[in-house]
């Protein structure tokens, strides 16, 4: 199989539609997270996992064993933008239902990618350290989403991420990274507002949580001998502008992901498609 798959079955489009129910979406935009069964089928992801781990496995680029690495290389392996590399998992990344939970948690018209992302937790892996993922992110909106999906199933021993619900309704806390500082400083922060914390606890492959850009989130090391294989998917809403980078993180994101655009230009490049529009 080369980096640039090409020969992937017709008969997955994933453009039906999850249906989701007004409890579901009031619950997602109270707490700034949810945990959805099903989104993809065990057909789905029984074809697209081999061709993520194989892409995975090609394009890791961690050359130290665990001990020796930081704390955000302890944390997992991790590739971006994979739908670049493979016409098969690009029919992953821009799935219409995938796109269409999105909007509709959001209660947006439509959504554009930001980025795909292989998070492989390995075995004996560290845990990752509170964050807001958007510090990362030059979007002036507070509608972007993630989709994290495990390909394997997620015993409750390694858990799905923890998150500190209804702190997405705080906006931008701190420009931290991920790192021992923000896990520190961001737990107390969390204990000083008295945020509920909770995880989805295991999952099945194919199950999703979504979560806003600006949720504290943190995940538990992985104390099993096997790899904890998820992939997620970054959505922000049509029509959103770049902001004005305020951090080397969000200039070094600006390059990367809005190539040739500047501050206050509409967030829309070929990297950026528009998965979903009603």
């Amino acid at each position: 199989m080369s980096i640039r798959e090409t020969s992937f079955s017709n008969d997955l489009p994933m453009e039906d539609n999850y249906e989701l129910s007004a409890q579901q979406i009031e619950s997602y935009q109270k707490k700034g997270h949810i945990a959805l069964r099903q989104v993809a089928s065990e057909s789905e992801i029984a074809f697209y996992e081999p061709v993520i781990s194989h892409l995975v496995k090609q394009l890791n680029k961690h050359d130290k064993p665990l001990e020796q690495r930081d704390t955000y290389g302890k944390a997992f392996i991790q590739i971006s933008n994979l739908w670049e590399k493979s016409e098969a998992v690009m029919r992953f990344v821009m799935a219409k239902r995938f796109a269409k939970i999105a909007a509709d948690l959001m209660g947006v018209d439509g959504v554009r990618i930001y980025h795909d992302q292989a998070l492989f937790k390995e075995p004996h892996g560290g845990h990752t350290p509170w964050h807001q993922d958007q510090i990362y992110w030059p979007l002036d909106t507070d509608k972007t989403i993630t989709m994290w999906m495990p390909l394997v199933p997620i015993s409750q021993e390694v858990g799905s991420m923890t998150f500190a619900s209804e702190s997405h309704l705080m906006g931008y806390i701190n420009k931290m990274v991920i790192s021992d500082e923000s896990h520190r400083t961001l737990a107390g922060y969390i204990e000083g507002k008295g945020f509920e914390t909770m995880s989805h606890g295991s999952m099945e492959a194919g199950d999703a949580t979504f979560h806003s850009g600006w949720t504290l989130h943190s995940a538990p090391g992985n104390p099993t001998d096997t790899m904890r294989k998820v992939m997620t998917v970054i959505y922000y809403a049509d029509g959103i502008r770049v902001a004005e980078p305020d951090s080397k993180a969000r200039e070094n994101d600006l390059k990367a992901w809005f190539p040739g655009i500047q501050p206050g230009d509409l967030a829309a490049t070929a990297l950026n498609p528009l998965v979903y529009s009603r």
